[in-house]
């Protein structure tokens, strides 16, 4: 398993968090997402075989908010 850390930006409230962490942890190959509001970041633990960090971006872009590497 790889940790990946990511800047998350847009997300205002409680659902915005939930949002994203279901779609990161919907992921293939994602064993945890864990969502910090206060932070405005991510850290996703994840089967580098499975899924990368492009997919990653890409998943929290389909919903509205911007993600990038930390």
């Amino acid at each position: 398993m790889e940790k990946l850390e990511l800047n998350i930006t847009g997300m205002t409230c409680g659902g915005c968090v939930r949002s994203v962490q279901k779609k990161l942890a919907g992921l293939p190959g994602v064993s945890s997402a864990k969502v910090d509001l206060a932070a405005a970041e991510a850290v996703v633990e994840f089967d580098s075989s499975a899924t990368g960090a492009g997919a990653m971006v890409a998943a929290v872009a389909a919903i509205g908010f911007q993600a990038s590497l930390k």
